[in-house]
Order: C-alpha cells, then structure tokens, then sequence
C-alpha cells in the first residue's frame, strides 16, 4: 500500500507500484516551476539496473538547466516536461538480461543524464558502483557528479607535485573536491571563497583567498613564485583574473564561463565519466582520503527549495535531495 506523508503530499512507493514520483518543469524559469510528478516506473533493459534511489545530488548546472541556460545555447532541447539531475545513491531494486555483476539488493551510487530527481532510474550497469557499507545516503547521492568532474578537471590540467593551483569557488561542490585531489598529487592550492568560508578551506589543506576586486594582487601576495594552473568554479571575472596572473592558458580551465573559452584559449571541462574513475573516488573516501561535506538536506518534494539554496551561491560542500521511505528519511 501507498503511504503519504501528510506535510507534504509526498507518497512512497512500494517494489509493485507501477509509478513514481519525479520531479519535472514545464517550462524554464525561478525554481518554483519545479513540481512532483506521477510518472510509469522505468523499466531495466538488457545490460541496465533499476535503483530505487534514496539520495541525489543537486548541482549549480541542475539550475542551469531548469532555468534555461543550457536552452540558449542550443543544448538539451528535450520536450517538457523534462526531469533533472545527474547523480544518485540507492538500492537496486531490478536487473535486466545480462547482468551479473549485481543482485538486487544491492547498495550502489552512480549517475544518469538528468533524471536522478525521482523514486527510481534506469541505468547501464557501467554506470554504478557498489555502496560501501559506512558511506552514508546523503554523501552517496552527493559524491558521483561533482567528484567526477573535479577528477577530470584535475586530470586536464595536469596538476603534479609542487604545483600552486588556483581554485575559483573552491568552497562549492565541484571546488571542494578539486581542492583534495590537488592536495593529493601534491600541489600547493589557493581557493577563492568568501570570508565565512575561509575555515572550511584551511580544513581541506587550501590557503584562502577572498574573491572579487584585486583578487590578483591577493593572490600574488601569498603567492610571490606564481601559480602553475588555474580552475574556475565560480565565474565572476576568474578567468581575467587567472589570465593577469600570468598562468599558461593551456592550463586553465572553467566549468561555468564557457562564452569566453575561445575569446582567452582556454578549456572548458565536461565531466569524463567512468566506473573506474568513480570507483577510484569511492576508494579514496573510504580510505578516509577524500571528503564529501553535505551541508543540507532537503524532501524530494522540496527541490524548489533545494534549488535556491544552491542558487545563492555561498554555500559550502552540496545539497543533497532525500528520498522517503515508509519508516522515513533513508539517511
């Protein structure tokens, strides 16, 4: 049977249900124009897995497409209403022919093309990893995108020992993670941020900087040698910046100024995803090496919510939507 929650109308579904819920938009617009949805549970193909998701990350490009960033660029012009987000934790629940890696039963974390907003995904099974037992939901749900990228990032930028390493919005999610994966190749990093979270950096092992006017002399100050390579996280005017500091446009990259990638020659970074590269990031958090902050945690029925917080563009770490289940939150 159907439970509802009577705060908010949300009703979990049991393994028979022919439906979920999901959460969609109708058009672009401010986050209220995200709603729950009723739609056919997906089912698992051959070389797919369905999940019952109980976590799933909300990212600044979750935003961006609800708001129709993406839209103008010609991107991701699938019909409405479409769904939203693109990494997720959760509990395998069906196997299609041919697969024979999992069972159901399964804890995994793993990522989608934007549909991770929902009760359930379908997804190759390339596409997830197992769960280690001690991660939590929330830092499951959180971890598969953002880690990714910042992996990528790293990697296209070829941070090795002794480099300094200039991080733009090195508090948020993507940020926080490139943070530590320099650190471990064994770079010296400055991150951007504002004042508030300056401790928060220090504690991932970055030397803080605040962001805005004269961000380059501030820079030079701590860092009178120079600085190797450059990721922009926040946008803002940091690739002008990472240009005045004299760093090699070869080794600069942003994941969010992407119209001015060709005007100073630099690389826009998309996330190159792998099962290797994930499950080499879940190692690393679980040998207690790389840490995933949740700083909030929202309904599944609350993205709207959930977007705005992402959207002030403050905040440390990343928001994670959570999944009900009949006994509550699947923490």
């Amino acid at each position: 049977m159907d439970t509802r929650n009577a705060r908010d109308g949300y009703v979990a579904r049991t393994a028979h249900t022919p439906t979920m819920q999901a959460v969609v938009f109708d058009e672009h617009g401010p986050p209220d124009v995200l709603r729950l949805a009723e739609l056919p549970r997906p089912e698992p193909a051959r070389g797919e897995v369905r999940v019952r998701v109980r976590a799933a990350g909300v990212q600044p490009a979750d935003c961006a497409t609800r708001s129709g960033w993406f839209s103008r660029r010609g991107i991701g012009l699938a019909p409405f209403p479409r769904q939203l987000g693109n990494e997720f934790a959760g509990v395998v629940d069906a196997i299609g022919e041919g697969v024979s890696s999992l069972i159901a039963g399964d804890e995994v974390l793993g990522w989608t093309s934007a549909n991770a907003y929902a009760e359930a995904v379908v997804v190759p099974v390339e596409q997830v990893v197992v769960k280690p037992v001690m991660m939590s939901w929330a830092v499951a749900g959180a971890l598969s995108a953002s880690g990714q990228t910042a992996h990528t990032a790293i990697e296209a930028l070829a941070i090795r020992r002794g480099d300094t390493v200039l991080v733009h919005g090195a508090a948020g999610g993507v940020g926080t993670m490139a943070v530590q994966l320099a650190r471990l190749r064994g770079a010296h990093v400055i991150g951007t941020a504002s004042r508030e979270n300056h401790d928060y950096l220090r504690a991932l092992g970055a030397e803080p900087v605040l962001y805005g006017p004269g961000l380059a002399e501030r820079v030079r100050a701590i860092a009178p040698h120079g600085v190797h390579a450059a990721l922009d996280g926040s946008g803002r005017g940091a690739l002008d910046a990472s240009i005045e500091l004299g760093i090699d446009p070869a080794r600069i990259a942003t994941l969010v100024d992407l119209d001015d990638v060709q005007r100073l020659g630099v690389h826009a970074i998309r996330s190159q995803r792998s099962r290797e590269r994930l499950q080499s990031l879940v190692d690393l958090h679980d040998a207690g090496l790389l840490r995933v902050h949740v700083r909030d945690i929202y309904p599944l029925a609350y993205a709207a919510v959930a977007h705005r917080d992402v959207e002030n563009g403050h905040g440390r770490g990343k928001v994670v939507l959570m999944v009900y289940e009949e006994r509550g939150f699947a923490l």
